[in-house]
């Protein structure tokens, strides 16, 4: 598997997950670019120590830090062919991205999500406005796009080629649909993996405050609405 992967992880205030996000990364992936999204704590540093790529996003915000992770990527002069996104909470086992990435490498597929399925999850690991969010969202999307898609699980592999095609603009809680949804509207070749899901490490800056889950659900709303009505 002679591929050039690269993960991308937002994070916010993660030093107690960051080091065993990474630690479990497989050593297929060729770099690990770890976005400090204007953390208080130590993230940035115990990330550099565990052998990332650390970068500085000032501007708070999930899609800011994938935005910044990308604008990283295309100063390089080798592109990757594959882009993993994952998050730094330690709720996903990283050790599964060989699962994530198979469809691409294996069936030549563009897209495909880690779709956090009950049976696989822990108990507690996703609060109610999370199961309730994803299924709403997802069954609009099927409702309107004809969608497969089950979840918005955040772990994640596109080929880097589409991703850039996907012209990707959301800064915040919209990241993960806004994809889908375009993924969708250029019909580009897509599945989902079950994987496992836990507790993450710390409180959730989303789902773990009642504003945070309100913003979250009308992001994603206006994203399903807007691509519906939109030729």
């Amino acid at each position: 598997m002679n591929k050039n992967i690269k993960v991308i992880i937002p994070a916010y205030n993660e030093e107690a997950s960051i080091g065993k996000v990474i630690a479990e990364i497989p050593d297929i992936v060729s770099e690990i670019i770890v976005v400090n999204n204007n953390s208080t704590d130590s993230t940035a540093a115990v990330a550099e120590k565990a052998g990332a790529t650390v970068l500085f996003q000032p501007k708070a915000g999930y899609g800011n830090a994938c935005l910044k992770g990308m604008e990283y990527i295309s100063d390089k002069d080798k592109k990757p062919e594959i882009v993993v996104f994952l998050d730094g909470d330690y709720s996903d086992y990283p050790s599964e991205l060989t699962k994530i990435v198979a469809p691409i490498l294996e069936d030549n597929l563009d897209f495909v999500v880690g779709a956090r399925v009950k049976e696989l999850r822990e108990v507690g690991a996703m609060t109610f406005p999370q199961r309730f969010g994803n299924v709403l969202a997802t069954k609009l999307m099927t409702l309107f796009f004809n969608s497969k898609f089950t979840d918005l699980g955040p772990f994640r592999a596109i080929k880097y080629e589409k991703l850039l095609a996907l012209n990707m603009q959301d800064k915040t809680y919209g990241w993960t649909v806004e994809m889908q949804l375009k993924v969708l509207k250029k019909n580009f070749t897509y599945t989902e993996v079950p994987v496992n899901y836990k507790n993450r490490i710390g409180v959730s800056k989303v789902s773990g405050t009642v504003k945070g889950a309100i913003f979250a659900g009308v992001k994603i709303l206006s994203w399903i609405f807007k691509y519906s009505f939109k030729k």
